[in-house]
């Protein structure tokens, strides 16, 4: 492994004073190392959103005296940036996969911003001791849909990893075919997972791993939970606390119609955030069952499944954090508001979703009724949704615009009655209403076939449609009528995409 190459750049991020907190907790935790340099870098795309929270100058990637491209394609380092790649374990599909850890990341270190300190990532930088024979790689392929997946749930609303940028290198690499190397930087509070507190849990000795168990929560409350100092239990309060963050998550994954893919416990993080994002997907046609991980053959982790999976997860983050909670029962209790939050949640995104600005017992028929009709018609969610912003409660109107992308019209014709009766019991004015769920329901989101068209471009170095995306992307609920075309009905070549674990 090349050694990386201090650059003394003066004037590198002047308003940056560099950090790891991380590191204090200790080697058991990481390892410190350099990335390994690629060839060639070169930028694909920058975010300039990300950039701004970060304190960057709008300029800052531009900047020769920065040396921004190699430092961020890994090939040199600012003053106080302490490269270390974590180890956790964790459950892979349902069955315990032992060590795992940070195979082909390095955390840089953490900056302070205006929202708190944030730490940043390189994805892609070469092997760790953690690579488990992995050759610490990411292509460009995968790092193009993370930066695009990153910046785009978080212009939804959603909590999430950011992406500050990704470069590409002309260095070969070998999937299920040769592609080229990339590296992608994340940025967020914290990468801990699920499957940190589970490492130290299980794999070491009760004595020593208990020790580090009790450090590393004592870590995430004192700088990501701290409302958990003073409770009965903290560490009880930090598997609530978890708890709550996850039911949200999910809630607003299921309404928006995202697919993680794979929802194991090291790819969950213990902020609530939305983390690693590979075989990932937004629903085209609506299907409970929707599958958008090609590897997942049983289908454990299809959009359906999605919740009840999160509370399994929660419930082997229990587990682990057993030694400290002391008693099952109140691990037990600390999982329970799972039960309400996550379904009282959904149920507030969905009634958003309609326009309903008050709560009625029907509410949730009336939901449901919607969506077994979307997923008998295998209706274009995203779309569905949209134009039902456009939805008139006039006893003339026939509302074509939504009733025609549902096959079984009449069906549609008897649920929009019960929807009409609704919206008119509680006074609902149309125009009102629409700009409202304009607001909740996207018009742009990043469906696999407007990811593959900017990877076939990039593949050709050219990354202009990879940073066009990212710009309607940045606006997913403004109505972009110049990139309308971005909006449409998936091609029906999109139906054979298929996304997997390899990246």
């Amino acid at each position: 492994m090349s050694a990386v190459p201090k650059i003394d750049a003066p004037l590198a991020c002047p308003t940056l004073s560099w950090r790891n907190r991380f590191a204090a907790l200790g080697e058991r935790f990481y390892t410190t190392m350099p990335a390994d340099p690629v060839p060639n870098p070169r930028w694909v795309a920058v975010s300039d959103s990300c950039a701004r929270e970060l304190g960057f100058p709008h300029d800052w990637w531009q900047r020769e005296d920065w040396h921004a491209l190699e430092v961020f394609s890994g090939n040199a380092q600012w003053p106080g940036m302490q490269p270390l790649a974590s180890v956790y374990s964790g459950h892979q599909f349902g069955v315990w996969a032992g060590q795992l850890g940070d195979g082909r990341a390095l955390w840089l270190g953490e900056v302070d911003t205006a929202s708190g300190p944030v730490g940043l990532q390189l994805k892609g930088s070469g092997r760790t001791p953690y690579a488990r024979m992995g050759d610490g790689r990411a292509v460009l392929r995968s790092s193009i849909r993370e930066f695009l997946g990153s910046e785009a749930m978080h212009a939804l609303g959603i909590p999430t990893t950011r992406a500050l940028c990704v470069t590409a290198s002309p260095l070969p690499v070998r999937r299920e075919q040769i592609e080229t190397a990339a590296v992608v930087t994340r940025v967020a509070p914290s990468f801990i997972r699920f499957g940190h507190f589970e490492h130290f849990s299980y794999q070491l000795g009760p004595e020593e791993g208990h020790d580090a168990l009790r450090r590393l929560a004592d870590f995430v409350i004192e700088h990501q939970m701290p409302e958990c100092r003073d409770a009965a239990n903290p560490y009880a309060a930090l598997l609530e606390t978890a708890t709550r963050r996850t039911a949200e998550l999910i809630a607003q994954w299921q309404a928006v119609g995202f697919c993680h893919g794979v929802m194991n416990t090291d790819n969950m993080s213990v902020l609530g955030l939305t983390i690693d994002y590979g075989p990932y997907g937004f629903l085209d046609a609506f299907d409970p069952g929707h599958i958008c991980n090609h590897s997942d053959e049983q289908g454990r982790y299809a959009y359906g499944r999605q919740p009840s999976v999160a509370f399994w997860n929660l419930h082997a983050l229990a587990q682990a954090l057993l030694p400290l909670i002391g008693e099952s029962d109140d691990a037990l209790a600390a999982l329970e508001p799972y039960k309400t939050v996550f379904p009282r949640a959904l149920m507030s995104r969905m009634r958003a979703k309609l326009g309903l600005a008050t709560e009625r017992d029907t509410d949730q028929a009336l939901v449901d009724a919607l969506m077994t009709r979307m997923a008998q018609d295998k209706v274009d969610f995203t779309i569905a949704f949209r134009r039902l912003s456009g939805f008139s409660t006039a006893d003339d109107a026939d509302n074509a615009a939504v009733r025609d992308v549902f096959i079984d019209r009449e069906g549609f014709d008897a649920w929009a009655r019960d929807y009409r009766d609704r919206l008119r019991a509680e006074s609902s004015v149309d125009a009102e209403r629409a700009v409202a769920m304009n607001r909740v329901n996207p018009k742009f989101v990043l469906r696999n076939h407007l990811a593959e068209q900017a990877i076939r471009q990039a593949r050709g170095d050219d990354f202009s449609e990879v940073q066009r995306l990212l710009k309607v992307l940045e606006r997913p609920f403004d109505e972009q009528p110049e990139h309308s075309a971005y909006a449409d009905f998936p091609p029906d070549w999109a139906q054979h995409i298929e996304v997997s674990c390899s990246s």
